[in-house]
């Protein structure tokens, strides 16, 4: 083999090139399978297309792509209209039908494989693992080069995926966030659904050959759960999806190298690893962020609750000639338990509080400000619900704690007005300006 780019061999860049196509073909379409939460729709249809692929092939006498294409591309409307049909008609769980219809029909294609098209160059591992290995010893001359020949029919299937996706991009976007309104407005749900299963199901069988049904399966969902823990916005997603599935290619196929095992295999396993790093790590719906999220506003809480008793120690001992430092024992005896030794460190660093000998603390000018505010929220809070609700004096204090972390000061000065710029709260506490 000759040498190539970075050192890898060229049948190395070969495969990984055909599989990255293929899997930015099943990303773009998986990331509306994954928003529609017909995830195992799509595993259904890359299994139930094998009965069409055999057919199309017995009925035609050949393995040409135009036959193929049909045959796969009816047998995935058909799991669909099945699936539909168990659901509405047989009060079968849609997910119940779906297992049944796709796994009844991969059987009816094994069978009618292994029966009557034994002889040709199609067969069970063919359709499961793909031949991924063997794709740079198949080549045909285009344009003075010596390329891949499942190169042509991947990129021919990423071109139709591309063409779908922007043209019927508005649709598509609508059909997938609220199909409801997308027949509201006039767009055919129904029919944009079951090309959506076309395009699903051409995407498998031309992928079926090259990258077999475990890719194919994998790539359909694993790259758009990916990058759907990874942002809110379907442009970022299609974008995160299709990025998760070439790096999957590249990863997997150096990995494969590495350890002489299944390419497709080690691609599905380098995007499962991708999934996991997500579910632990992405920004906003990571484990471990919602974990530190959780932490900072625990935290924050507990720093609030420390400024607002000391405002209120201040509030009790305004005679004092002296700025009021209170010990944080005292702090704590006031019901925030061991939060004032926790974060009595956090808000010195921030300047919210300056410590006093004796293990006592003091507000700062900007802690004052801060703790003002909080008290202002909290006594509002209960201001407002006391003038709305029919409460006992002592049920109001417990809601108005909890709120008053996240009172800010445009709804305190709405609250105020509606209140008509009350003085006191219904404890007769005066509600600091």
């Amino acid at each position: 083999m000759n040498d190539a780019w970075f050192g890898l061999s060229e049948s190395i860049l070969w495969t990984i090139l055909v599989a990255g196509i293929s899997n930015t073909s099943c990303a773009l379409l998986g990331c509306y399978l994954v928003l529609r939460r017909l995830s195992l729709l799509g595993d259904a249809i890359s299994h139930a297309v094998l009965p069409g692929i055999v057919l199309a092939y017995l009925l035609t006498g050949t393995l040409g792509a135009v036959p193929i294409m049909i045959g796969a591309a009816l047998f995935g409307v058909l799991t669909t209209l099945l699936t539909a049909t168990l659901r509405d008609q047989g009060s079968v769980p849609e997910d119940a039908g779906m297992g049944v219809v796709f796994t009844s029909l991969f059987a009816l294609g094994v069978i009618l494989l292994t029966t009557f098209a034994h002889d040709v160059h199609l067969d069970v591992d063919c359709v499961l693992y793909g031949l991924l290995e063997f794709i740079p010893l198949d080549t045909v001359s285009f344009a003075g080069w010596e390329i891949p020949r499942a190169l042509g029919g991947m990129a021919l299937t990423l071109l139709l995926v591309l063409i779908f996706v922007f043209a019927l991009w508005k649709e598509l976007k609508l059909v997938s966030f609220d199909d409801s309104l997308a027949t509201a407005m006039g767009f055919s749900a129904t029919g944009l659904h079951y090309f959506l299963m076309s395009m699903v199901a051409i995407v498998t069988v031309t992928s079926f050959e090259a990258v077999g049904s475990i890719l194919v399966i994998a790539m359909l969902i694993v790259p758009a759960a990916t990058a759907q823990l990874l942002t809110d916005r379907l442009r970022s997603m299609l974008i995160g999806a299709v990025l998760v599935g070439w790096i999957a290619a590249i990863g997997g196929a150096l990995a494969a190298t590495w350890l002489n095992t299944s390419v497709a295999g080690m691609m599905a396993v380098v995007a499962g690893l991708q999934f996991a790093l997500a579910v632990f790590f992405a920004p906003r719906y990571g484990l471990v962020s919602r974990a530190l999220h959780t932490l900072s506003l625990t935290l924050r809480i507990y720093g609030e609750d420390v400024l607002a008793t000391l405002y209120r120690q201040e509030e009790e001992r305004a005679s004092d000639a002296e700025p009021v430092a209170v010990p944080v024992w005292e702090i704590s005896a006031a019901g925030r338990g061991p939060s004032a030794w926790l974060v009595a460190p956090r808000l010195w660093w921030r300047g919210d509080v300056r410590p006093v000998p004796h293990g006592r603390l003091a507000l700062t000018e900007s802690g004052r400000q801060k703790a003002q505010s909080l008290v202002r929220a909290h006594r509002l809070w209960e201001a407002y619900i006391g003038s709305h609700f029919e409460l006992p004096l002592d049920h109001l204090h417990a809601p108005a704690e909890r709120w008053e972390h996240y009172v800010g000061p445009a709804l305190q000065a709405q609250m105020a007005d509606e209140l008509a710029q009350p003085g006191s709260d219904p404890h007769g506490r005066s509600i600091p300006e």
